[in-house]
């Protein structure tokens, strides 16, 4: 647990709370304040659309990865520059959205959100990349489980935080609130020093007219993630294993409410146990999966992460066999969302340490939106099945589900032996 000590982590800490900040301000928080000033709930629903940006951030990735922004560039590096840029963006749009009123017309409301999805995933890339890169091979565990903590922070501040402000002192005090503090990532970016830049990536761009500088830089930030992703052994199988790690853990979460419901428990019982108690065995989980992750390596953490995470959805089984039982269900919870925060820590740091440090933004979106395609797209088949099975069967049926990613780990395991991660180009020695 030493690991977490470490200033690097503390950087990463406050990086991922700036991440987490502005997601619920484009869904949740946003949602409520249209509820209230008497917006219809088919455009709130319309309006939910505004998150697409987080599922295809890996479209303009490559332009953030390797664009530089001239002498601001020069003078901060190619990841503060883009980070301090977008996060002044940010603080922007966020204070805007607090002067705009749906009651009148929702539309211009709708419009800065949108702006706010943007900036917000394409925060994301560029910090996630600078996480990967300022962290040794044997932090990465621990850093995916500390920018998961500052995240969390990040959703309740602009969540509870902002509703707190806004009984206070109106949507525009709350939304000035939120926007101050986007602050806390600037000044972590400001006072953390840039990775260092890979000889790929300093090279300058071959070709003597700027067409064919064009087109070079094309060919690196753009065909070159993934060109050089597909020289890897066993590549395919690695992007199979990403979509399906987390299937069986996101296949019981999506029915997780529907269940609370049809067992009996209330709202106020839900809301301290899943989404109170429930927060915090999460956090407990992930700084876990971290601290076992620098112990054992990526591929046994993910095998026995991923083994704890099939075992905690027969929690619910016996939650089914019982009924309704609060104390039954807070342990029920509690051993679900500690097994699937470890799980989430290490792979995380898997997909972390899959990334090449000349193409770290650009792959890492990627595979962060192909992981939630596992969690969203082939989840929402929980829905159907869940109404062809009784409960009991339903949730084992979620534990098998989890069994193609473990299998998948060990076929990973034997096929590299000796090392964590399939060969992935250069990598940077970073010092204490």
């Amino acid at each position: 647990m030493a690991v977490y000590a470490r200033p690097r982590l503390l950087a990463v800490l406050f990086m991922g709370f700036s991440s987490g900040l502005p997601l619920p301000l484009t869904f949740g928080t946003l949602s409520f304040w249209l509820a209230e000033s008497g917006v219809s709930r088919t455009t709130i629903g319309i309006l939910a659309l505004v998150g697409t940006a987080y599922s295809l951030k890996f479209l303009w990735a490559p332009i953030i990865d390797r664009l530089p922004l001239g002498a601001f560039t020069r003078r901060l590096g190619r990841r503060r520059s883009w980070a301090l840029l977008i996060q002044a963006g940010l603080a922007a749009a966020i204070f805007a959205l607090g002067f705009t009123d749906p009651r009148i017309d929702p539309w211009p409301t709708a419009m800065v959100a949108v702006v706010i999805a943007f900036l917000s995933a394409s925060q994301d890339i560029v910090i996630d990349a600078f996480r990967i890169e300022i962290l040794k091979a044997d932090e990465q565990g621990a850093g995916a489980a500390a920018t998961q903590w500052g995240y969390r922070f990040g959703l309740m501040a602009a969540s509870a935080g902002a509703l707190y402000a806004a009984e206070y002192g109106g949507w525009s005090f709350a939304f000035s609130a939120m926007a101050c503090l986007m602050a806390v990532g600037a000044v972590t970016i400001w006072l953390t020093a840039e990775p260092p830049v890979p000889d790929a990536v300093a090279a300058p761009l071959a070709g003597n007219t700027p067409f064919e500088k064009a087109t070079a830089w094309l060919s690196q930030a753009v065909v070159g993630p993934f060109a050089e992703f597909a020289t890897r052994p066993a590549w395919a199988t690695i992007l199979i294993f990403v979509v399906l790690y987390k299937f069986g853990d996101a296949l019981a979460g999506v029915m997780a409410n529907p269940f609370y419901v049809a067992m009996g428990f209330s709202r106020i019982e839900v809301a301290n146990i899943s989404k109170i108690y429930g927060v915090f065995s999460t956090l407990a989980g992930v700084a876990a999966g971290g601290a076992v992750v620098a112990r054992f390596g990526l591929y046994p953490s993910l095998f026995y992460c991923g083994i704890l995470q099939a075992i905690s959805n027969l929690m619910y089984v016996l939650q089914a066999y019982v009924g309704y039982d609060v104390a039954l269900l807070t342990l029920t919870i509690g051993i679900e969302n500690f097994s699937g925060g470890m799980g989430s820590a290490a792979f995380v740091a898997y997909l972390s340490g899959l990334c090449n440090i000349a193409f770290t933004a650009t792959q890492y979106a990627l595979l962060s939106s192909l992981a939630a395609v596992g969690r969203t797209t082939l989840a929402a088949s929980g829905g159907w099945l869940s109404e062809q099975l009784d409960w009991v069967w339903f949730f084992a049926a979620t534990t098998l589900a989890a069994l193609p990613g473990l299998l998948m780990v060990l076929w990973l395991m034997r096929r590299f032996p000796g090392r964590d991660l399939p060969q992935r180009g250069p990598a940077l020695a970073i010092d204490d």
